[in-house]
């Protein structure tokens, strides 16, 4: 089977997974996780420490390490905000989680977990994005496509509990193949699938992406409760407004610019594929791509320096 041919079997199968209404899962809006969030103003990025209301245990979600591109050189600023405010609160780190391997912004995931333990944890597709960007970035066999970068791979419906709540995994693809939201009592952690009402949804054009399956995950997202608290994993302040990234399930389904009101799967695929063909690449797809399917590692040369390719006419 070819990379294409994977790629639309997973969208296929996933079209089932997406069948499935989100009363089958047991959402606990009764439990109010403490949610902080972090922007980053270089990658328009908001990271998240979520925190168990009944215990000292939280997550991190969608982590970022700083990138100088042009000199090539990375710090870690972001991330050790999220470390000192977990420190701070004497917070016991139980998971580290990414909604997708993202674009535009490179994973802090492996300097957070040396500093403070977690887990590391993904969807399962990130198999199928391994597989067609370690061929974009030549990463030979040595580059193992099966997910063992991370310490978990979440399936449709997965749980697991930090302290006392229980979260559940949820497949959410059409940005990319491995795009997971999790609901954390009345907090859904929604990646890049929508943005903020004002903002609309994400592109649909990387490998596996797909704009009428982003339209079936968005109907899942939105399918929640309408109080539930929606979190954003970017917000690009449309016409210069204020930072915001939290909004309900309600708000999106009634407001959002590309989504809202009823808009059908038709019409939301044919606004989506124009804008696509629009827009240019993410400015850090290159360096973003292969360190976060790594799991946030840099990929090394031979002699075991830290080293990024860049991929010529691949993109």
């Amino acid at each position: 089977m070819n990379d294409q041919q994977k790629i639309e079997f997973l969208n296929h199968s996933t079209v089932e997974a997406l069948d499935r209404s989100m009363s089958d899962y047991a959402v606990d809006m009764a439990t109010r996780p403490g949610v902080q969030g972090f922007y980053d103003e270089d990658t328009a990025t908001i990271s998240y420490i979520v925190k168990d209301p009944t215990s000292k245990s939280c997550a991190i979600i969608d982590s970022v390490m700083d990138i100088d591109y042009a000199s090539g050189r990375i710090s870690f600023e972001h991330a050790d905000m999220l470390i000192e405010q977990v420190r701070e609160q004497e917070l016991t780190l139980e998971w580290i989680i990414e909604t997708h391997a993202h674009a535009d912004h490179l994973s802090a995931a492996p300097y957070i977990q040396q500093k403070l333990g977690g887990r590391i944890g993904i969807g399962e597709h990130i198999r199928t994005v391994q597989e067609v960007f370690g061929k974009i970035f030549n990463n030979g066999t040595e580059f193992q496509r099966d997910g063992s970068q991370f310490d978990a791979l979440f399936s449709e419906g997965d749980t697991y509990t930090i302290g006392n709540m229980k979260a559940f995994a949820v497949h959410t693809p059409g940005h990319t193949p491995a795009c997971m939201a999790h609901v954390i009592g009345d907090a859904a952690f929604v990646g890049d699938t929508l943005f903020m009402p004002d903002g609309g949804s994400a592109r649909a054009d990387f490998p596996g992406g797909d704009a009428g399956v982003l339209y079936d995950s968005i109907q899942k997202v939105l399918s929640l409760p309408d109080d539930m608290r929606l979190f954003m994993c970017h917000d690009y302040r449309p016409d210069g407004r204020e930072v915001s990234w939290e909004t309900t399930v309600a708000e999106e389904r009634t407001h959002n610019i590309h989504i809202g009101g009823g808009r059908t799967r038709e019409a939301f695929v044919r606004m989506r594929n124009e804008r696509d063909r629009t827009l240019s690449m993410p400015r850090l797809i290159i360096p973003s791509i292969q360190v976060n399917i790594c799991a946030g590692h840099l990929p090394k040369d031979r002699d075991g320096n830290p080293m990024l390719k860049v991929p010529v006419n691949a993109l």
